[in-house]
């Protein structure tokens, strides 16, 4: 008899307990993202480049953040200044998770982003915004692995020359997986929601 009162308390433990981790399975729900979601797509950041301290850095370099990437260069007249800050508004809309996302900003133009130029450019926006720069060859696979254009188009007036270049920033996880792909001038709220699930795990 003592027995089967056991057995019956512990069949009443044990099925309490499933149902609460059902019940936790249910409600770890999968990011919904209002950007386009390249989560399990075939886009890769393949790198090694310099960073504003001199060290070399890969994607492996930040696991453990949420990495915003973007490409542009110094002398872009309104597409990169305009990105730069609004992912400093999104990093500091994020509050303490901000503290988990490092925006990288990789120059397409090489010849003239130097070093000391892209630690004069980069830092304005957010001390916390990190360059990488290298050269054309070392550009090339993270380029093609990320599907990103960029090609020097000749001024008009004949002064210098221009970058045109993929303006949409890429967002990879705390494993370093494509998760989202925001476009230029991308209303702040909506990248701020995404960013905050991919910060939270989701």
């Amino acid at each position: 008899m003592f027995s089967r009162i056991l057995f019956a308390r512990v069949l009443a433990v044990l099925m309490a307990v499933t149902g609460l981790a059902g019940l936790s399975a249910c409600s770890e729900r999968p990011a919904r993202f209002t950007n386009t979601d390249i989560t399990g797509s075939a886009l890769v950041a393949r790198f090694s480049l310099k960073d504003l301290q001199g060290e070399t850095r890969t994607l492996d370099s930040y696991k453990g953040k949420v990495v915003a990437m973007f490409f542009g260069y110094t002398h872009c007249p309104d597409v990169c200044p305009i990105t730069l800050q609004q992912w400093a508004q999104v990093k500091s809309e994020l509050g303490e998770l901000g503290n988990n996302l490092q925006v990288i900003f990789v120059t397409v133009d090489p010849e003239r982003d130097t070093p000391d130029l892209l630690a004069k450019y980069v830092p304005r926006f957010d001390p916390t915004f990190q360059a990488l720069h290298g050269t054309q060859d070392d550009l090339k696979p993270l380029l093609a692995g990320l599907k990103v254009y960029a090609q020097k188009v000749e001024n008009s007036k004949g002064e210098g020359y221009l970058m045109d270049h993929t303006a949409a920033s890429f967002v990879f996880d705390q494993q370093g997986r494509t998760r989202l792909l925001v476009r230029h001038n991308a209303d702040i709220k909506p990248v701020v929601a995404d960013v905050r699930q991919i910060l939270q795990g989701k």
